[in-house]
């Protein structure tokens, strides 16, 4: 978030010198109830208080992009997993020099699908750059800026289409043990971490002009089918779903089914569309701007 002063300027801030200082010395933070409340992590982090996390999750991402007049997003979302062309290519390569006895094992095989799906991932970087060049001469509260979970694969991938067509993105990246950092292609004001899922969620569908999905695994998934529930129930406005990839998406999930079995509706099925170009994809988005 954007400053024009120093914060260390500010009389409160000494409580968080306090802690700082504990922390460099590598003292373990000891209970004192002296300690202003807002500064106090013992305190904070106490189940009576997860009402005031769930609040400053869904204030500090907001007011930073109020402040950059970011009012409209496309949201894209994906398998974390998927590399670049150049990445896939390479580590190919690397692979059939290391087993060039073993034309068919695992290793190459799983390398060969990686090359595969490095399609999806250039075409995320390419719609990004689309959305943003075709933003680029709008009034800020009239442009579509680029939104994602802020990690590697189809995210990065979109954020990197942004970046490389010199537009700012935003990242709304999740806490998780094991991953996942910030890809490096995220403008770095607008690069917030979340806890909780749902307050993530949340934020995803605050500003989405529409959304689209590439293929992904479960966290894509939950992604999709939360955005398609709001829609359908019409919790949040007809924000226009886009299915990129329609052989993964038709195999992955049969809404044709879904509807032979009367477990949804015709209409329904109007909440998506599937895509499988970026300039088709582009095209969709671009019905959203103005004439």
């Amino acid at each position: 978030m954007d400053s024009t002063h120093d914060i260390r300027d500010h009389p409160l801030a000494q409580a968080w010198e306090v802690l700082q200082a504990q922390h460099t010395q590598g003292e373990a933070l000891q209970v004192d109830s002296n300690r202003l409340a807002f500064a106090d992590p013992e305190f904070l982090l106490r189940r009576e208080t997860r009402g005031i996390r769930f609040q400053l999750e869904m204030l500090k991402p907001d007011l930073a992009q109020q402040e950059r007049g970011i009012e409209h997003t496309v949201v894209v979302f994906g398998s974390a997993r998927f590399k670049s062309l150049e990445q896939s290519q390479s580590q190919l390569e690397k692979v059939r020099l290391a087993h060039p006895d073993l034309p068919q094992s695992e290793a190459i095989q799983q390398a060969q699908q990686d090359l595969q799906n490095a399609n999806y991932y250039e075409a995320a970087r390419e719609l990004a750059s689309l959305v943003s060049h075709g933003c680029v001469a709008l009034a800020p509260s009239e442009r579509l800026t680029i939104c994602t979970g802020g990690g590697p694969g189809i995210m990065e991938a979109a954020n990197r289409g942004a970046y490389e067509a010199g537009a700012v993105s935003v990242a709304l990246n999740i806490s998780l043990p094991h991953e996942q950092a910030p890809n490096p292609f995220i403008t770095p004001t607008l690069s917030f971490q979340f806890h909780y899922f749902a307050l993530r969620k949340m934020h995803f569908a605050m500003r989405a002009k529409i959304l689209i999905a590439f293929p992904g695994g479960f966290g894509t998934l939950d992604e999709l089918f939360e955005i398609l529930t709001l829609v359908q129930t019409r919790k949040v406005s007809a924000t226009p779903v886009l299915l990129y990839g329609s052989d993964y998406w038709k195999k992955l999930i049969d809404f044709e089914w879904m509807l032979e079995s009367g477990t949804i509706s015709k209409q329904d099925l109007d909440c998506f569309k599937y895509v499988d170009s970026p300039d088709e994809a582009w095209q969709e988005v671009k019905k959203l701007l103005p004439c």
